[in-house]
């Protein structure tokens, strides 16, 4: 796989100082679905998202370019922090959950919301690693059944078993040696 020139929050700061297309445009791809998940999550459009993550680059490339930008975590946390405010400011004038704004009680803090994020990240990176390992026929069986919904009449026909009880049969004995594997190598953080 293709290294980026971008691997660190300062490489891609100073590819926007020196007017380095890339740099933004590897900026936009690397943490829009962060942003994305969180709109999707609290009302919004997958075109809302766009528009707020479009936003929140804009406001940190001004920042870099103006030099009044002052970083004191990642630039994932800043953005997810500057597309929070506005897609909350948004809610409220469209009046959508207008109530919940005010009351930030109910909203966790910004370093949970990140670092929940990051945990889940990790979790799907372990997990997509014992799908790698549990081979054949049990990834494609579980694949087609969590993944491209299949039900059990077209999995039984697809992979010869005898009836669908066989086919759920065999699903559960993956799904177990999955689980086994994902939890030989997952260690929560504490």
């Amino acid at each position: 796989m293709k290294k980026s020139l971008y691997e660190t929050d300062e490489a891609i700061i100073q590819g926007i100082r020196r007017n380095d297309d890339r740099a933004l445009a590897y900026l936009y791809k690397l943490h829009f679905p962060m942003i994305s998940h969180f709109i999707l999550s609290n009302s919004g459009t997958d075109d809302e998202a766009k528009d707020i993550y479009q936003e929140g680059v804009i406001v940190f490339y001004e920042k870099i370019k103006d030099n009044s930008l002052e970083l004191s975590c990642q630039i994932k946390t800043y953005l997810y922090s500057v597309c929070r405010r506005l897609w909350l400011k948004r809610l409220a004038e469209k009046g959508r959950f207008a109530n919940r704004i005010d009351d930030s009680e109910e909203f966790q803090t910004l370093e949970e919301d990140v670092q929940k994020h990051e945990e889940n990240e990790r979790q799907f990176g372990v997990m997509a690693d014992a799908l790698g390992q549990i081979g054949e026929p049990c990834r494609s069986l579980l694949e087609d059944y969590y993944i491209r919904m299949q039900n059990m009449q077209d999995i039984t026909d697809k992979f010869g078993y005898t009836n669908t009880d066989t086919a759920k049969n065999q699903k559960y004995k993956c799904l177990q040696r999955l689980k086994k594997l994902f939890f030989a190598a997952y260690k929560p953080e504490v």
